[in-house]
């Protein structure tokens, strides 16, 4: 007997620069604790999971892999880009010129004008932010049907995409096919992969590492560098490229990226999908459209490492996630411009009081500190409408959106709310980015970080009852994927 049954979502695109983007990474857990509910309490034989923006997707893996009954995830598809002036847009155009108007680089009129073109209709984000990079890492990890989550949301063929994930729930019910059997270890690795691959969102970082945790695979935030230090990137997709899913799906899809990093060995080809098929099979079959320009040959990639890295070193003792695609910037050291939320940095940045060469620290925005750990989409695209996206290095230990791009550093551990180093940066300490040396450091010796942590105390929580104070007792480090566990 089918049962259809909803849940919760809460829009990154509506909450962003506001005290509710807080709910946005707690929606993936609460997502995911009422799939397995009412699929474990109604003992469902399978589920077909369709999923839409960001956090709706790793919450649905997780969800699965709890309760290991056979199932597949859907994404209903990329939106198709904006035409403004002649040119693709994006939301991330969009927010970039909120942070342009913010500074008087842009009037209202244009803006306007940018507002009501850049998203033409239905469907999730359209750059490789971090709805489709998940759409594409579960694509790789063999958890949907290869190619069904990058055909857009207005194509027809979408239709028969659904259409078919129902039938082949059936045939999963049927074989005993449950999500463990997919995602390994090896899966996971191709996932990773295809991050690195496609210039993809540090959030595909922090949702590997929950969907991992949740599949009881051993997996570590210095495997993620390993993969990408390997991988080079091949799509040329936003916002560290030029082009947007609806190219992609146009160019030749999931399948032509798996083609060309099988060339090299990048991938396990016999990882399973839950088509049946092999990730080598699904490779072979890649067709890439005549004259594209979305793929590039792994002979001759857009950029011979994968698009971030991970970070250790006295700032970041647990890692951090640095974003590489759309610069090219490999080192910045620079005096701290200190901030303890979100808000404070952005007044800055729009009253001008960040300049050049600045290292901009966000900081209690973590996990349990948020609590929520918000993406900065807000503030570093007003550091881009300002000017300063090339000159300006940026460290929190929050998140990022997948549409932000410069030289940032995310998810820096420990977080301040739990003593970690970020939590003794004081304004002007000078602090260092060093991707070839795999570190994150402030210029000030052991002793003299314990000291200012000697006399720290934590701050008072934001949140002493409901949903939010919950989480941030029950939240783990982002290092580990961000979940919630009674032991956190």
């Amino acid at each position: 007997m089918p049962v259809e049954f909803n849940t919760i979502a809460v829009s990154d695109g509506v909450t962003m620069g506001t005290p509710g983007m807080r709910g946005s990474l707690v929606s993936r857990e609460v997502i995911a604790d009422s799939i397995e509910l009412v699929a474990y309490s109604h003992m469902f034989d399978g589920l077909v999971c369709l999923v839409g923006c960001d956090k709706t997707i790793p919450a649905a893996v997780m969800a699965l892999l709890r309760l290991d009954i056979p199932g597949l995830v859907l994404y209903n598809g990329s939106i198709a880009p904006g035409k403004w002036r002649g040119k693709d847009v994006t939301v991330q155009d969009v927010f970039e010129a909120v942070g342009a108007h913010a500074v008087g680089k842009m009037s209202d009129a244009d803006l306007h004008e940018l507002e009501t073109l850049a998203c033409p209709g239905a469907g999730a984000c359209g750059g490789q932010f971090t709805a489709n990079t998940m759409a594409m890492a579960l694509d790789f990890l063999g958890i949907s049907p290869a190619g069904s989550n990058e055909v857009p949301a207005a194509a027809r063929a979408k239709d028969a995409t659904a259409y078919d994930a129902g039938q082949l729930v059936m045939t999963l019910i049927r074989e005993n096919v449950t999500p463990r059997q997919i995602v390994t270890r090896e899966a996971l690795e191709n996932a990773i992969a295809s991050v690195a691959a496609s210039g993809g969102s540090t959030n595909g970082v922090l949702h590997l590492l929950a969907i991992a945790r949740e599949a009881g695979v051993p997996l570590e935030i210095d495997d993620f560098d390993e993969i990408a230090a390997r991988t080079p990137v091949i799509a040329s997709l936003k916002p560290g490229g030029h082009y947007v899913a609806t190219d992609l799906y146009d160019a030749g899809g999931c399948a032509l990226v798996a083609h060309e990093l099988a060339k090299h060995d990048l991938l396990h080809l016999n990882a399973r999908n839950v088509d049946g098929r092999t990730l080598g099979e699904i490779a072979l079959s890649g067709r890439e459209s005549e004259g594209q320009e979305v793929v590039a040959s792994i002979e001759q990639p857009f950029k011979q490492r994968g698009g971030f890295a991970i970070l250790r070193g006295n700032l970041a003792p647990d890692g951090c996630v640095v974003k590489l695609a759309g610069h090219e910037r490999s080192f910045h050291s620079g005096p701290a411009c200190v901030f303890d939320s979100e808000e404070e940095c952005f007044a800055a940045v729009k009253d001008g009081k960040v300049s050049a060469g600045d290292v901009v620290v966000i900081r209690y925005e973590g996990p349990a500190g948020g609590p929520g750990m918000r993406e900065m989409l807000a503030v570093t695209a007003a550091i881009a409408g300002e000017g300063l996206s090339e000159s300006v290095a940026l460290l929190t230990d929050g998140r990022f959106s997948g549409a932000t791009h410069g030289f940032m550093a995310a998810h820096v551990c420990p977080e301040a709310a739990r003593r970690g180093p970020i939590a003794a940066v004081r304004e002007g300490d000078t602090i260092v980015f060093d991707v070839e040396a795999r570190e994150l450091r402030i210029e000030l010796s052991d002793e003299e970080i314990e000291a200012r942590l000697s006399n720290w105390k934590p701050p008072k929580p934001r949140y002493t009852s409901g949903v939010f104070a919950k989480y941030a007792a029950l939240v783990g480090s982002a290092s580990e994927g961000a979940i919630t566990r009674p032991s956190a």
